[in-house]
């Protein structure tokens, strides 16, 4: 499954592929394959990045439009 906005909220961020990776703790070819939708993206790395992006799993996921988390 592809999700867009792991990459645009990466740019928006200012961030780096390899940062990202970093922060995930893996390879950045791994992390690259989650961006282009070739490889699904796990529960883990979709917690860890709505925690780095201060957004919702929903967000990411495209259910919402809402970028807030529902606690904030």
């Amino acid at each position: 499954m592809y999700f867009r906005r792991i990459a645009d909220l990466r740019v928006d961020s200012d961030l780096t592929q390899r940062a990202v990776a970093s922060y995930l703790n893996m390879n950045l070819e791994v992390y690259r394959r989650y961006e282009k939708g070739i490889r699904e993206l796990p529960v883990w790395a979709l917690l860890k990045l709505a925690d780095l992006y201060h957004t919702s799993t929903d967000y990411i996921l495209g259910r919402t439009d809402n970028p807030k988390p529902p606690h904030a």
